[in-house]
């Protein structure tokens, strides 16, 4: 479990580097099961403050231990397991993507 301000419970699940956009980015997949697209218990602008602090609380340590200096980072949070690139309907899945540059992490809209 990692600690977020929302203080749900998320757990990384998989770290991807993927070239296919023409750059390097580095995709961080978690599971976070009490998010929820209608209300519910943890509402997409709630989870945005927790996808900053996953950002820069973990994500930039972690691209700094292994060496890595991705273009982009995108953040995936999903109620549940889901294979990258699968389709689920029933699955809540929130995603951000920053920018890191130095010690932040830089907001980018889709």
């Amino acid at each position: 479990m990692v600690p977020v301000p929302s203080g749900q419970h998320v757990e990384l699940t998989e770290v991807l580097l993927d070239d296919t956009p023409g750059e390097t980015w580095a995709r961080f997949r978690f599971v976070a099961p009490q998010i929820a697209r209608d209300g519910g218990d943890i509402s997409y602008e709630t989870a945005i403050a927790d996808m900053d602090a996953l950002c820069r609380g973990l994500i930039l340590p972690y691209l700094e231990e292994y060496d890595l200096d991705p273009r982009r980072i995108v953040i995936s949070l999903s109620d549940r397991d889901v294979p990258f690139g699968a389709a689920d309907p029933d699955a809540t899945q929130f995603f951000e993507a920053y920018r890191p540059n130095a010690a932040d992490c830089i907001w980018e809209e889709f």
